[in-house]
């Protein structure tokens, strides 16, 4: 080689080293600009959507409907199938039952019984043992939206009474349950569903008050296979044996599913549905608390390391270290009960720091038959709307939403929707919410009408600082169940690069 072309070579090293000199040193004096705000450059409407709903088409205890609420942004015409599932898998989306087109309104479906599983089919997939009993599910459905009911979607199954029992989820590769053990709970059974063409392949972890860390729960919890548009339902309380608190991660190496985690106390009861809880971090705020006797905080480190954790209680009076919220160490992979009594009478959230992530729920007096509680799960706040199908009133029951704002002031319009009259014919209700405090919001249906069920929308105004929510469904007095109130958007963002040189350097 010429010595002008070595001096070409390193004319070029040394421009390169510049600009990753400048790159550098850019990154480091915006330490948090690429994280918090990546460049969007537009965002797409919502055009298709997928719930999955575990017992809607059981029988017994878990019988359930499904119940269907869109609040659409730009779209104006769409539908959604609700389809049955197959015990024993399928290539091809199982029979229809419901094909719904109205968005704004309350739409309910029933579901046919499912066929009674056969003796072969109860004895279980191979690899099934004594701790671990892996059955095809009976019922189930999945519900495909497009158009104007895939935006602003909210799918809910409702139990034989008509309550709410469970928000229907998007399948997904990794869910966390987090809630009370085998030793409050005599049943603890894991629903796992593939809307996919080609069978799934999930494994659970599990973190209890038991374990030295987070192991995976023995040979028959690998590999667990989901048919397609199947589903699968798993004993796990021999495994789970004596545990007093449980979190629980599904996750998939093939495919998707949809996971649910029912327990009960007692088997011929109704249990209840845990929700699916945020994943693991360092801050977590859990939503929706109502003034309720003996709530307890349910807490895992699946991580390694150690966690020092302090709980602020955000309440109608504002933001306080409770009694017994601060000097809480956990070992990483371990699990515990926190007892918080000084928070039985105050109705808020709470918000969660630690110094490793942790996951967590916050257990309160009340739940349905055979529900050691009403358990209440950390969330995200609410983005562009949330929507809440099916809320009880008059006799069937009393809804309250339970408004936080952890930081800045808040202001957020309630409306609301029944099965004739739409979202968009109603003002609303508007809340204003203070900086550190949270607001309780009964809720009825629309003036004028005389129904028993109603949707709820809660959409942040321009301006408000973040908002979560959750719902409370009451029964004579008696909590019955409390929710999150979900993000349903009608637009997902479009990121940009933001990691160009442009980026970085640029305001």
């Amino acid at each position: 080689m010429s010595r002008p072309t070595y001096r070409r070579v390193g004319l070029c090293l040394l421009v390169v080293l510049v600009l990753g000199g400048i790159y550098a040193a850019a990154r480091s004096s915006h330490p948090t600009r690429a994280a918090v705000r990546p460049a969007a450059v537009g965002r797409s409407a919502v055009s298709s959507a997928v719930r999955v709903c575990p017992a809607p088409g059981s029988a017994g205890v878990t019988a359930a409907s499904v119940a269907v609420a869109a609040v659409p942004g730009t779209a104006r015409a769409g539908s959604a199938r609700i389809s049955e599932l197959s015990a024993a898998g399928s290539t091809t989306a199982g029979q229809v039952v419901s094909t719904l087109t109205q968005p704004g309104l309350l739409q309910l479906a029933a579901v046919p019984v499912a066929p009674a599983l056969t003796a072969a089919e109860l004895a279980g997939q191979p690899g099934s043992s004594a701790s671990v009993r892996t059955v095809p599910g009976r019922g189930g459905v999945q519900v495909s939206a497009t158009g104007a009911l895939a935006q602003g979607l909210e799918v809910e199954q409702t139990g034989p009474g008509g309550l709410v029992t469970a928000q229907c989820s998007a399948p997904g590769t990794s869910f966390w349950f987090v809630g009370p053990g085998q030793s409050s709970t005599a049943t603890i059974e894991l629903y796992l569903t593939n809307i996919g063409s080609q069978p799934a392949d999930a494994q659970v972890q599990a973190v209890t008050d038991t374990s030295t860390g987070a192991p995976v729960l023995g040979n028959a919890d690998n590999g667990i296979t989901v048919p397609p548009d199947g589903m699968v339902v798993q004993s796990l309380s021999g495994l789970l044996a004596g545990t007093k608190v449980i979190a629980l991660n599904v996750t998939t190496t093939v495919g998707q599913v949809a996971a649910a985690v029912r327990e009960s106390q007692v088997g011929s009861a109704d249990g209840s549905w845990l929700p699916a809880a945020q994943a693991p971090a360092d801050r977590l705020v859990i939503g929706g608390l109502p003034a309720s006797g003996a709530p307890q905080l349910y807490i895992a480190v699946p991580g390694t390391a150690a966690a020092d954790v302090k709980i602020t209680a955000i309440t109608q009076k504002g933001s306080y270290q409770p009694t017994g919220g601060t000097g809480i160490d956990l070992l990483g992979g371990s699990a515990a009960i926190i007892p918080l009594p000084a928070l039985g009478d105050v109705a808020g959230a709470v918000s969660i720091t630690s110094t490793a992530p942790v996951v967590a729920a916050m257990l309160v007096t009340g739940g349905s038959a055979g529900a050691p509680g009403a358990l209440a799960v950390s969330s995200g706040p609410v983005l562009e709307q949330g929507v809440l199908a099916a809320n009880p009133a008059g006799p069937a029951g009393a809804t309250q939403l339970v408004l936080s704002a952890p930081g800045k002031a808040a202001t957020v319009r309630i409306s609301t929707a029944t099965a004739t009259t739409p979202a968009s014919a109603q003002t609303g209700q508007v809340v204003d919410i203070s900086a550190k405090s949270s607001v309780v919001v009964p809720v009825a249906p629309p003036a004028g009408t005389t129904v028993t069920e109603f949707t709820i929308i809660v959409t942040p105004l321009a301006g408000s600082g973040p908002v979560y929510g959750g719902r409370i469904i009451s029964v004579g007095g008696s909590v019955q169940s409390i929710l999150p109130v979900p993000s349903s958007l009608t637009w997902i963002p479009l990121p940009g690069v933001d990691q160009s040189l442009a980026t970085i350097l640029g305001g």
